[in-house]
This record gives structure tokens, C-alpha cells and sequence, in this order.
């Protein structure tokens, strides 16, 4: 099978890839824009697509089996546009890579060491134990809200129990296992978790249901101590309610590592919002980080690679995306 990477993002799964397929298969490495006749035709005759943009711009793949996304989310594709007979499917496997960064974001606010170090090269022992002035808080001692019991949800709660924190949860389906939950509520009703927690983490992938659903209401539902964060998708939260609450400071700090603007080339410098959050004291922006790891891009790598298998098989693909 001609099995085709599309763009920057998918070549990261390219090296190593062919020796996981039980046979051997053409794999071609095609840019982010299609703009050679060659590209084009490479595009129109694949087997199997990885990738992460497809829309009726794209030449028609003729003899397509399978779209694969090299990760969740899957937003920037026109799913109508794909070939009604070919498989679509995602693959996970960010979710350790994810809770890692959140836990270490919000540890940050209570572990200060980069603070502590600045200021033991000037002398300065503001945190020495027995001293007032440096006591620190305890993230055991908080509260999480998580938005999504997803994947990635799931594993954020098993490292916040380990913290000792309570865990409040708003899904759109009742867990049936809740040993790690200490609240639930459904997704509709999620406006009435956030007074009763001290952190708010959304980990929902962007769709029609969820496009804007943190919004000034919610921020407004918050405590003013609340620390906010986005790993799942920009669009979910509100960007000029977003700015507001953190500009009025209607909420402490917020984490947001997905956005509502990126680059359109690898040197491209662009500004993640047309607000200027970058302005704003009490904001943590990182760019789109969080899943990034080696661990990620290896198990990503297995699933996709076992796809292309079962396929070449005759047998049905995992994690097949309903249309």
C-alpha cells in the first residue's frame, strides 16, 4: 500500500514507522501544502493518509482506506469531504505526557523552586523552614474540577489522589467507575461544580456541543482563587471571556497551553490570541506542549502502525470515528 504523511506534524511518526508494519508498504513524506502536480498525485493515489488537515481542497484520494489522525483530535478535518468508504480513525496515547504537565503546573504555585533558587544565588532565605515569611501551601490541600473524564481526564485524577486533592468531575456520561471520584456532575450542570473547586482543568476535545461552553457565566461561577487550565482544545473556552476574567481578575491564574491562533510555518512568529495575553501577569502560556513527548510519539506510533496491519488484513481498524 502507498501509505502517505501529510505534513509536518505527521513526518514526526515517519522514522521508525516501517519496521512495526508486518509488510512492507511505499511510505511517502508530503509537505504541509500540496503545491507540486507530483505532491498532488502522491496525495490523489494513497492508500492510507496520516494527518491532521483534510477539507474538498485536497485532491481526491481514489483509492483511500484509511484516514488516520496522529492524534485526537481530529478538528481540522471535513469529515463529510473523507471517502464515504474509507476508515477514519484517531489514536491517543498523550494522556501520561498531558497529566505530567498539569500536575507540574499546578505544583508550580506551590513548590516555588525556581523562586527559591533566584533567590538563594542573591543570598536571600526567604523560605528557610522555622522563618515566617516563606511558608508555603500544599496542592494536597485543594480541590480540582476536571472537565472531561476522557482519557486524559482519567489520568489527571489518578495523579491528583496521589496528591492527597479531592477530585470533582463534570462528563457528558456517568463513569461507571467513580473509587477516584469524589464528585460528578453531569456536563450540563458543570456550572455548579466550579465554587466548590479550587482548580478548573478542561480536557474536552472541541465540537458543536462544546465550542464556547467555559464561558463568562462560568468564569463568573469560579472563586476568585481559582486557577484555570486548557489542555484539551482552544475553542472550548470562550477567548474574550477568558481575557476578562484573568485582565478583571475574576479568577488568580490560568494555565493555557491550547489556543486560538498558531503558526503558519515552523518559524512563523504569531501571537496565540488576538488579545494580548501576553500582556496579562497571571497567565502560564506554553505552546501546545503538553502530550509532546517521546512516550507519546511511540505509542501513537504502535497504534497507527497496528491500523495499517488490520487493515491490510481485511480486518477492522481501532478507534474508528463514527460519521
Amino acid at each position: 500500500m502507498k501509505i502517505v504523511f501529510h505534513g509536518a506534524n505527521a513526518s514526526t511518526f515517519h522514522p521508525g514507522f516501517a519496521e512495526l508494519l508486518n509488510a512492507r508498504h511505499e511510505l511517502v513524506l508530503l509537505p504541509d501544502h500540496l503545491d507540486s502536480d507530483a505532491d498532488r498525485e502522491e496525495y490523489a493515489n494513497a492508500d492510507v493518509i496520516i494527518g491532521i488537515k483534510f477539507d474538498g481542497t485536497f485532491p481526491a484520494p481514489q483509492n483511500l482506506k484509511l484516514y488516520q489522525v496522529p492524534g485526537a483530535g481530529y478538528d481540522g478535518i471535513t469529515v463529510p469531504a473523507l471517502p464515504a468508504d474509507a476508515d477514519f480513525c484517531n489514536c491517543f496515547g498523550h494522556e501520561v505526557a498531558i497529566a505530567e504537565y498539569a500536575m507540574a503546573a499546578l505544583l508550580s504555585r506551590h513548590v516555588p523552586l525556581a523562586d527559591a533558587d533566584n533567590r538563594m544565588r542573591k543570598g536571600d532565605w526567604k523560605y528557610w523552614a522555622g522563618g515566617p515569611s516563606g511558608m508555603r501551601t500544599e496542592l494536597g490541600n485543594t480541590v480540582i474540577g476536571i472537565l472531561g473524564y476522557g482519557h486524559i481526564g482519567k489520568e489527571i485524577t489518578k495523579r491528583a489522589k496521589a496528591f492527597g486533592m479531592n477530585v470533582h468531575v463534570a462528563n457528558r456520561s456517568c463513569p461507571k467507575d467513580q473509587s477516584q471520584i469524589d464528585a460528578y456532575h453531569a456536563i450540563d450542570d458543570f456550572r455548579d461544580m466550579l465554587p466548590n473547586v479550587d482548580v478548573v482543568v478542561n480536557t474536552l476535545p472541541l465540537a458543536e456541543s462544546t465550542t464556547g461552553l467555559v464561558d463568562e457565566k462560568a468564569f463568573a461561577n469560579m472563586k476568585p482563587t481559582a486557577v484555570f487550565m486548557n489542555v484539551g482544545r482552544g475553542g472550548v473556552v470562550d477567548e474574550d471571556a477568558l481575557f476578562k476574567a484573568l485582565k478583571d481578575g475574576a479568577i488568580e491564574h490560568a494555565f493555557i497551553d491550547t489556543w486560538y491562533q498558531y503558526p503558519s510555518g515552523q518559524d512563523a512568529v504569531t501571537y496565540p490570541s488576538r488579545l494580548a495575553f501576553h500582556e496579562l501577569s497571571n497567565i502560564t502560556m506554553t505552546p501546545h506542549m503538553s502530550g509532546w513527548t517521546h512516550g507519546t510519539i511511540n505509542r501513537r506510533k504502535k497504534t497507527m502502525a497496528e491500523n495499517i496491519n488490520l487493515i491490510s488484513q481485511g480486518q477492522t481498524p481501532t478507534n474508528r470515528i463514527a460519521r
